[in-house]
């Protein structure tokens, strides 16, 4: 499903359409399509942001493709977002039940500590 993520850019509310990602140790900057899953450590860009895009002194930049074009969604998109829109509606009890977690003995804040298998 292509995403609706938004600009990395402080104040940028445009749909991104690329992703920059450093590799430090050559000095590096890739600017490649949108990834499909937004990662920690890179960015993502709109089209006008990816095209402005300059490195330090000493790095190089290295475009993965020349041109990037927010396509819209594909009907494979359309399908999945009516596929979750009629899974919302339908009603709890026809509705698979929610899997019952056993192995989680205790929790502190975002931690968890699960019971061990052996």
């Amino acid at each position: 499903m292509i995403s609706v993520r938004q600009c990395s850019r402080t104040a940028c509310a445009r749909p991104a359409v690329a992703t920059l990602t450093y590799v430090y140790s050559d000095s590096t900057a890739v600017l490649g399509p949108l990834a499909h899953m937004a990662e920690p450590h890179s960015y993502d860009l709109c089209e006008t942001h990816s095209e402005r895009l300059t490195a330090p002194r000493g790095w190089e930049v290295v475009r993965l493709a020349p041109a990037y074009v927010d396509q819209g969604p594909t009907p494979d998109d359309l399908v999945a977002l009516a596929e979750a829109v009629r899974e919302a509606g339908r009603p709890k009890h026809l509705a698979d039940p929610e899997p019952v977690q056993t192995g989680e003995v205790a929790r502190r804040g975002h931690l968890r500590i699960l019971r061990g298998e052996g």
